[in-house]
């Protein structure tokens, strides 16, 4: 992991976002980024139309003065709140010890703006909601799904607090998927010195899904890692909350979808809830 993009857009979920990156960027040595996205709809005034006919050409006129000079004064403040983020960003990655990042603004959509940056970079954080945060408790952000869906590289996803990442949870599914999240532990020698649990969980238990953990927890210790394993029944996103909260786990990484869901659509169900009801951070592949 050499490069890692830090999505923000200063809400309350922003400082988060600065620390798990930071986090990252420590233990893998990597640069960073950090990308604050102005919603190019807020420079966008409401088009008035022909309205000289109604209103007559002078009153029309200067309308349109007023109109243009609102938008100049939109993007004045636009821009200079895109730089104060951007300062909080640089001022906190600088607290935690961070000195290898640069600060990109850009206008337009999120989404759309990171295209330009994903094939440079090994790592997207983002937080779980956005600047409507405090009116959506319990939802996510627009801007997760619509990156996890669209994204080809890593996605962490991080809570609203911060916590320090001591044991780690892979919740493992024997799909494609899982054996690339495996691939990257295998290539991260950094993670070797926490805590690694490995958790498969089925509706009723079954040699296949024994054979899918075992050889999980061979190619994990192959990698020299000694994980704690574990093969739940139950439903998916139950037993997995339940296990990180008994477990005292602080990172989970797991796909974006389950190895049968249609793919491109929506998050898979069990990553959509534990993203909602979650309070550590989501490393999510697909």
């Amino acid at each position: 992991m050499k490069n890692i993009l830090l999505c923000t857009d200063g809400s309350t979920f922003a400082e988060n976002v600065y620390k798990y990156g930071a986090w990252f960027s420590r233990s893998f040595k990597a640069h960073i980024q950090v990308l604050s996205v102005t919603d190019i709809r807020s420079q966008q005034v409401a088009s008035t139309g022909n309205l000289s006919g109604s209103i007559g050409l002078g009153a029309t006129e200067n309308l349109l003065n007023e109109l243009v000079n609102l938008e100049h004064e939109r993007a004045k403040l636009n821009n200079q709140r895109a730089r104060l983020i951007l300062d909080n960003a640089a001022q906190t990655l600088k607290a935690e010890g961070i000195e290898d990042f640069n600060l990109i603004h850009k206008t337009g959509f999120l989404v759309d703006c990171l295209h330009e940056f994903e094939d440079s970079s090994d790592l997207i954080v983002l937080g779980k909601r956005g600047e409507a945060a405090d009116f959506a408790r319990g939802h996510l952000g627009a801007n997760v799904d619509r990156i996890v869906r669209s994204s080809r590289k890593p996605c962490l996803v991080t809570p609203a607090e911060f916590k320090p990442i001591q044991r780690i949870l892979l919740a493992y599914d024997g799909s494609s998927t899982g054996k690339k999240i495996l691939k990257f532990l295998a290539n991260s020698p950094n993670f070797q010195s926490l805590e690694i649990h490995l958790l498969t969980v089925v509706k009723d238990s079954s040699e296949q899904s024994a054979t899918a953990i075992n050889e999980a927890e061979q190619s994990l210790k192959r990698a020299r890692y000694q994980p704690i394993c574990s093969l739940l029944e139950g439903e998916s996103e139950k037993v997995i909350a339940k296990y990180v909260n008994e477990q005292d786990i602080s990172l989970l990484l797991m796909g974006a979808y389950g190895h049968s869901r249609i793919r491109n659509l929506v998050i898979g169900s069990t990553t959509a809830q534990l993203l909602r009801s979650s309070n550590i951070p989501l490393l999510l592949f697909r």
